[in-house]
């Protein structure tokens, strides 16, 4: 097996991060259509909140596909984890 295939896959996007942290506390499209949510995604491209793909609404992935804004953070309290929706992997923050 090539060396290249037995390395962990790495995120190429995390150069992209602009934003880390936010004060928002509500999806935003959720808000505005007066729905309920179930977990928080914060873009570190533009700062946009969504809702994960567990609310009904998945308006974080709905953000991704609209803007191609690769990677997002929990906004949950106790999580810090990133996903990139292009490399389909949790990258280690930097």
């Amino acid at each position: 097996m090539p060396r290249e295939a037995r390395m962990p896959a790495k995120c190429s996007h995390l150069g992209q991060i602009k934003i880390k942290k936010t004060s928002k506390h509500g999806c935003e499209e959720c808000l505005k259509i007066g729905d309920t949510w179930v977990h928080l995604r914060l873009c570190l491209t533009c700062g946009h909140v969504g809702c994960c793909d567990s609310s009904k609404n998945k308006h974080a992935t709905k953000h991704f596909h609209a803007t191609s804004h690769p990677l997002i953070r929990s906004i949950e309290p106790g999580e810090d984890w990133l996903w990139c929706y292009v490399d389909e992997i949790s990258p280690d923050s930097e």
